[in-house]
């Protein structure tokens, strides 16, 4: 498969960059700036990016770039600090200029015909964010932009390949960055825009059949979004050969356990074993109010649970499937690109189960996973579900859960997704839920005095979860959500809205 590579120098960027080339419909990975060079060859990359980072070229311990990584004849796009590593490494000059650039810059491009800037306006608004900038090109390249603070706010080789420039093409707020990126993948690597859902959805198919044989296999279903679509892809892969365990600990949303049997069992024909253990979980649960301590005994009850049925139902099974995602083997430093997930995707299993993992989805972001559901032929409601925490509404109880707090939660976090939904929002919002607090306070209704349960709203706006915003709800659509929830879910007497972003506060109560 040809790819491009990231090459990962701290910026909190590298991701993003992957992401725009893959919607530039050519497949990219990234790899850490330490990467040994014979390494990075061996991965056979048809171009390498480098990425921003935080740091100065000149700073100790910098990240630095192997000479030889030029050497490999192949095209290489420098961005930000990449850029002023590649100046630097093969010759030319960065220093601080004294005047730094942050945020929006208008850049005017000198070399109309250059490959970065090919039929591209001469004058555009980009975004820089850097404090040192490329002061000389190194010998052999030619000055292709320049901005008002950057005089080599871009520069090109073309006869060896190396292309560098001082903005971000990967943002939003640079409004020709796709543009950019799709001169360097299309014109500088003459790559071709083949890396679509079909082929992703073909490619998988074929190395599931080609790894699983005529085994059997196991999926842990949560009746997530990455579950779901790693159980339809692999079924598509080896049908009937699948069977998918889905554990439900009673602490999911209103009507989730129903969808989730309707959609595999009856729609996609799937073999489901849906064990109901709602008991099971509320009884372990019974008087902890630890968040720490409530998620291990869901982590372990769930383990325990699945591990009965496996060796009950599933004894010829010799792979499950795991919705790992790139993201997680990112995390995981890419040197372990077998880890196992949190509880709710079957992690932490005991050793002596020995299941070969399946994972279908491990080269793929949330975004794409999401549209290979889609072709797959997933309901809106599991394809487009927000994220869900794997000990589900568990941990947007604070204190003890009990069945009467869970349905009392649920009630009032149904009100929530439904309005939400009614209003055009759930798309553009990234979570958005109710939580139950281990408070009560003083309350009017009627002629009568009343002591319930608050309900907390939280809504936020992300990318990725790392970082979240919370959410400018309108204030008729707050105030349609407290009117339903005090009036329709008793026991509740208030509704707040948390408006705390991350960081400092976390997307979730516990």
């Amino acid at each position: 498969m040809e790819k491009v590579l990231v090459v990962d120098y701290g910026a909190q960027y590298a991701q993003l960059i992957a992401r725009r080339v893959r919607e530039c419909h050519v497949y990219s990975e990234i790899v850490p700036h330490d990467i040994p060079v014979p390494e990075l060859a061996g991965r056979r990359p048809s171009g390498i990016i480098l990425s921003g980072g935080p740091k100065s070229v000149y700073s100790p311990g910098a990240p630095d770039a192997d000479p030889k990584l030029f050497e490999l004849g192949v095209p290489v796009l420098g961005i930000c600090y990449g850029q002023q590593l590649m100046a630097r490494t093969l010759g030319g000059e960065v220093a601080k200029t004294g005047v730094a650039e942050f945020g929006k810059s208008d850049l005017h491009v000198e070399v109309p015909d250059s490959v970065i800037f090919a039929e591209q306006p001469e004058d555009q608004t980009v975004w820089m964010s850097h404090n040192d900038a490329v002061v000389r090109a190194p010998d052999g390249f030619r000055v292709t932009a320049s901005t008002p603070a950057s005089p080599v706010a871009a520069f090109e080789d073309r006869e060896r390949g190396y292309y560098g420039i001082q903005f971000h093409p990967e943002v939003s707020h640079t409004p020709r960055g796709t543009d950019v990126l799709k001169n360097f993948l299309y014109e500088a690597c003459d790559l071709l825009p083949s890396w679509t859902m079909t082929s992703i959805i073909e490619s998988a198919v074929d190395g599931i059949r080609a790894q699983v044989g005529a085994e059997r296999i196991v999926c842990g279903l949560s009746g997530g979004v990455d579950s779901s679509v790693a159980a339809a892809l692999v079924h598509r892969a080896v049908g009937d050969q699948l069977t998918c365990v889905f554990v439900d600990h009673g602490l999911l949303r209103a009507g989730e356990g129903e969808q989730v049997e309707e959609t595999f069992r009856r729609h996609l024909q799937i073999d489901l074993v849906h064990v109901k253990a709602q008991d099971r979980f509320l009884e372990n649960l019974a008087g902890v109010t630890d968040p720490e301590r409530k998620r291990k005994i869901i982590g372990e009850t769930f383990i325990r649970v699945f591990e009965e049925v496996a060796r009950d139902e599933l004894e010829e099974a010799r792979f499950l499937v795991q919705g790992t995602l790139y993201p997680d083997v990112i995390e995981s430093g890419t040197k372990d690109a077998a880890r196992i997930k949190s509880h709710h995707n079957v992690g932490g299993l005991p050793d002596d189960m020995k299941f070969t993992l399946v994972e279908p989805l491990r080269n793929l972001f949330k975004d794409e996973v999401r549209r290979v559901g889609e072709e797959l032929g997933l309901p809106e409601e599991i394809v487009w579900r927000q994220p869900f925490p794997g000990p589900g509404l568990a941990v947007r109880i604070v204190g003890e859960v009990t069945n009467e707090r869970l349905g009392l939660l649920r009630a009032a976090d149904a009100i929530v997704l439904e309005e939400i939904k009614r209003a055009g929002l759930l798309l553009k919002i990234w979570q958005s839920f109710a939580v139950l607090p281990a408070v009560r306070s003083v309350g009017v209704m009627g002629d009568e005095r009343t002591y319930g349960y608050p309900i907390v709203l939280r809504a936020v706006t992300s990318e990725d979860a790392m970082t979240a915003d919370w959410a400018r709800l309108p204030y008729e659509l707050l105030e349609t959500i407290s009117n339903r929830v005090v009036n329709e879910v008793p026991g509740v007497n208030r509704v707040v809205y948390d408006i705390t972003s991350k960081p400092p506060g976390t997307i979730e109560w516990e």
